[in-house]
């Protein structure tokens, strides 16, 4: 793949932001103190990046390390959450809106730079997922909660995945340039996600679930 598609930088920090925002949030419910809170905000802004880089294409270190704009963020958005605390909650639509673009756009971002890495064709789609949604699952895990995406509710990580398939579709086998390629599949996407929350379309459970403790 010669060409890219480079995110735009304020696209990236500004989502960065809002993801960091909800990790505050989060740290603040489960009553940690400062640094649970700032923790939670680094994890849930740029978790999913740290381990596409990190984990999966090891060619050399993450962009929170080489850029500081994404730490500067990362503390605005957890001062935002820990000052605003739930009086955030009603800047939940456009947290919403800017989580659907996101979602798409850090699937492809995921998915071009494992296929230029060498990385397999599924390999590069389960990075694309896990750029796109492993900031939300690393949270959860370090906050010793059953992961969200393992539960059954809307789509999200189907919708990461429906992004990443077509993306390398597009582009590998309909041998797309990469920006078109990328912006129709973050519209896809972005539709997608959009009318999973308008439809409450949710994934189900394969066994029942357990009867409550009595």
């Amino acid at each position: 793949m010669n060409a890219t598609f480079l995110l735009p930088i304020w696209f990236d920090l500004g989502a960065t932001l809002l993801f960091a925002v909800t990790g505050a949030l989060a740290a603040m419910r489960r009553g940690y103190d400062v640094v649970g809170v700032v923790a939670m905000a680094l994890i849930s802004g740029v978790g999913g990046g740290i381990l596409r880089d990190a984990v999966f294409i090891q060619q050399g270190p993450p962009a929170v390390a080489t850029d500081a704009r994404y730490l500067y963020v990362v503390v605005i958005g957890a001062a935002i959450g820990a000052v605003l605390g739930d009086r955030v909650q009603r800047f939940n639509r456009v947290i919403a809106v800017f989580d659907a673009l996101g979602l798409g756009a850090y699937a492809v971002v995921g998915v071009q730079k494992s296929l230029s890495a060498g990385l397999s064709l599924p390999a590069a789609v389960l990075v694309g997922v896990v750029n796109a949604a492993g900031g939300g699952l690393l949270r959860d895990v370090i906050t010793n909660q059953e992961p969200l995406v393992f539960k059954p509710g809307q789509f999200y990580v189907l919708v990461a995945l429906a992004g990443a398939v077509q993306y390398i579709f597009m582009t590998v086998h309909l041998e797309l340039a990469p920006t078109p390629a990328a912006f129709v599949t973050i519209g896809t996407t972005f539709i997608l996600r959009v009318l999973t929350i308008a439809m409450n379309w949710k994934t189900t459970s394969f066994t029942p679930p357990p009867p409550p403790a009595a």
